[in-house]
């Protein structure tokens, strides 16, 4: 039971006793009480006038009173106008921190909560990942590990868009320009040997737009597609009907990118219980639409298309077969989101991690798989988030000004270096300790930053601002970890008593507040899925932890039992970082 909840049903039976009436749930509200004033806890006396037919300052003064008197617990109160400030007592946080298990006890225990799949990353066979999929993936795995503290089984999945006439265009321009380059003759990895055709095909595409703009002289509206994109489009036909010679290339291509995903996964610290394939899929959701033609879910138009009419649901007609018979996305989506279900019946939602320009296609696929009878998909989720920029603009992956993931998670350890050789940090450590280090400071920087702001938010990453050691950021969190070990380790040197210490303070009331909401921070971030909860929480911490640290010696001869609690103070501080940092996929180093 979190330390609300527990004030809840203090304060519900207090008033009960006082005006003897049960008050409803929502009708007790309580909320940490802000810097400015005096307490722990703040009762929001308002919603129960009606009940207690009193002024709010009575009723408040009233229950103060009572609580002071039936709750050991709570050594005074004050109150300001409508709000009822308590504050317990020492003893209460003392034994609190003498008792505390460990982390994990105190969160519900995973699967207590059923089971979820949380879909992330999903990218395309055409291109090497890029910004963008870096926070994806960061959203993706930090919420899948917020959910299982939470007390829910969670499966990891993607989705690889491995077919498609994005995967054609590539295959079509390695055919032409490649004069047979892998992977090994080439020196490149396998998906940005792809990505670097995809960009050649768009070179060769523009290139003919341009050349029959030149020379066609009839209406700009009937002027004929480019030779490139009908031999891309003659490709896909034949990749649907099983060409041979064009699904041999397929497997090789795609081979080439699988290996290349797998190396930058690894870098960033991502990974998957469960790969779905569209070529796979593609067909089983072909099926599904066929089947539910006659039913009247689906129709078919006399060019042979295939639709959805969600116009009564106030959405559009939506294209699920083309006229030519290739599929689009949304059969995609479809058949995948069965064929998950069917692998992991006890599944109870299904979230989808993309970015927010996919808002109206998941409202469509949901709309869909309900008019299909399926119950559970009102409670699938689109775990939607805004696009990210740079200071120098957008990105554009056809155009080839894509920010590569792997040169940018290359670019943050070698600033994280730069820095930490400047500020001369780590000239102690030996060379392969240093490099290490300075992966993990880099990465540190790169999620932290990307986490931290609002999952829906547009955001602008900027590598100079989010490496920084002071301030709201990754590395600064991570010395504070460093700093913390650097000092249990000198603890283990000493010896220490029992603690025994009657008066807290104030400083040191903060920290153990806050190390005590680690459950209630844990819960508003699974439901909210957004870890940029968990990051303010952090920080907090930290700045609490750091303010204490700086205010109070912990080592203290003179008074042993003193140093015993501060030590033990800042063990668990320790503790509570490290344990989010983990959520948050960011390494939690002894030394800095």
């Amino acid at each position: 039971m979190t330390m609300v909840k527990g004030i809840e049903q203090i304060v519900s039976k207090v008033f009960q006793e006082c005006y003897g009436e049960i008050p409803s749930s929502t009708s007790i509200q309580i909320q940490e009480t802000k810097k400015e004033f005096e307490g722990d806890f703040t009762i929001v006396v308002f919603p129960l006038v009606r009940i207690a037919k009193s002024k709010p300052e009575q009723v408040a003064e009233t229950l103060g009173n009572l609580l002071v008197e039936k709750v050991p617990e709570i050594e005074k109160f004050n109150v300001v106008k409508g709000f009822l400030n308590i504050s317990l007592t020492s003893s209460f946080w003392l034994n609190w921190l003498a008792n505390l298990e460990s982390i994990e006890t105190r969160l519900p225990k995973t699967e207590s909560r059923g089971e979820l799949m949380v879909e992330y990353s999903s990218p395309n066979t055409n291109k090497p990942l890029h910004l963008g999929h870096i926070r994806n993936n960061l959203l993706g795995y930090s919420v899948s590990e917020i959910l299982k503290s939470a007390g829910y089984k969670v499966y990891k999945t993607q989705i690889v868009n491995d077919r498609g006439i994005h995967i054609c265009k590539s295959m079509i321009a390695w055919e032409k320009f490649g004069n047979r380059e892998t992977p090994e003759s080439s020196g490149l990895k396998g998906d940005k040997l792809v990505g670097k055709y995809y960009v050649a095909f768009d070179k060769e595409y523009k290139k003919q737009v341009r050349e029959s703009i030149d020379s066609w002289l009839g209406d700009k509206d009937a002027m004929p597609e480019p030779q490139i994109m009908k031999e891309a489009q003659a490709m896909l036909k034949k990749w649907e009907s099983g060409d041979e010679k064009v699904i041999s290339l397929w497997e090789k291509m795609n081979g080439w990118v699988y290996k290349g995903f797998d190396e930058t996964y690894a870098r960033l610290g991502v990974d998957f219980d469960k790969l779905y394939y569209e070529s796979n899929t593609y067909l089983f959701g072909k099926d599904i639409v066929n089947e539910n033609i006659e039913n009247g879910i689906f129709y078919r138009k006399e060019d042979g298309s295939v639709w959805c009419d969600l116009t009564e649901d106030g959405l559009d007609n939506k294209l699920v077969i083309r006229a030519d018979g290739t599929t689009v996305y949304m059969t995609q989506d479809i058949g995948t989101a069965l064929l998950r279900l069917k692998d992991y019946p006890k599944i109870s939602r299904l979230i989808y991690t993309v970015g927010n320009e996919q808002d109206y296609h998941f409202k469509v696929l949901f709309k869909i798989l309900e008019k299909l009878g399926y119950s559970w998909a009102s409670d699938c989720y689109h775990l939607s988030y805004g696009m990210v920029d740079l200071p120098t603009g957008k990105m554009k992956s056809r155009e080839g000004t894509v920010v590569d993931a792997d040169d940018l998670m290359e670019e943050m350890s070698q600033k994280a270096e730069e820095i930490t050789t400047d500020l001369g940090k780590l000239e102690e450590l030996e060379y392969a300790d240093k490099v290490e280090l300075y992966n993990s400071i880099g990465m540190a920087a790169l999620k932290y930053f990307m986490l931290k702001v609002d999952p829906k938010k547009k955001m602008l990453f900027n590598p100079e601002e989010s490496i920084d050691f002071n301030g709201n950021t990754g590395p600064f969190i991570q010395y504070t970890h460093a700093r913390i070990q650097a000092i249990l380790r000198r603890a283990k040197e000493r010896t220490l008593v029992p603690f025994v210490k009657t008066e807290l303070h104030e400083k040191e009331k903060t920290v153990l507040r806050l190390i005590k909401k680690l459950p209630e921070v844990i819960e508003e971030s699974a439901v909210n899925y957004s870890p940029a909860v968990l990051c303010n929480y952090l920080y907090d911490v930290v700045k609490a932890y750091n303010s204490f640290y700086q205010s109070m010696p912990i080592f203290d001869d003179e008074h042993p039992a003193q140093e015993s609690f501060r030590v033990e103070l800042t063990k668990q501080s320790g503790a509570t970082i490290a344990f989010c940092l983990n959520l948050l996929g960011i390494n939690a180093p002894e030394r800095m």
